[in-house]
């Protein structure tokens, strides 16, 4: 069984460094992890002069890469959160998400300062934790909730093994 959970914060709040500090966490111990980001605004690019981003500028509907050890696919196509997540039950454990704030897969909230905590209150629903700068700003804005400060992977990663359903 695949088990889903989400970090919600606002840019520079620290989801990105967080989730991939955790993903060799979990990966080293033999539990395949898939990350789903959100770009919200449409900004990511692929690296610019590669043959695969040429293929699209030039207006190609799907761009895909082969490797030894890997596939690449670019599509012109839109898709939901959901029929992403259903396409990556069967080859992982974990999915980690980060952003999509208004979906209502569990969360863990992430924030550096005071007004990176209102993530807490634009949540579609309320966190499972939060991780903050500290734990009186977590209290603040999450109370009764797990916290964790920003260095604190290795309980991060437990407290998530924990809501697995096959850890």
């Amino acid at each position: 069984m695949t088990t889903i959970i989400g970090f919600a914060g606002y840019s520079d709040s620290g989801k990105t460094t967080m989730v991939s500090l955790l993903v060799p966490y979990f990966e080293e111990r033999g539990i395949k992890v898939a990350v789903i980001k959100h770009d919200a605004h449409g900004h990511y690019k692929e690296a610019p002069a590669a043959d695969s981003t040429l293929f699209i500028q030039s207006g190609a509907s799907a761009s895909v890469v082969l490797s030894p050890d890997a596939v690449r696919i670019y599509e012109r196509k839109t898709v939901t959160l959901q029929e992403t997540i259903k396409r990556l039950k069967g080859s992982c454990e974990l999915i980690l998400i980060e952003g999509f704030k208004r979906e209502s897969h569990d969360k863990i909230a992430v924030f550096r300062t005071e007004e990176q905590a209102r993530i807490v209150q634009e949540l579609a629903v309320p966190p499972i934790a939060c991780i903050a700068a500290d734990r009186k700003l977590a209290g603040a804005a999450a109370p009764g909730i797990p916290f964790f400060s920003m260095d604190a992977v290795e309980s991060i990663a437990e407290f998530i093994r924990s809501c697995m359903k096959n850890p």
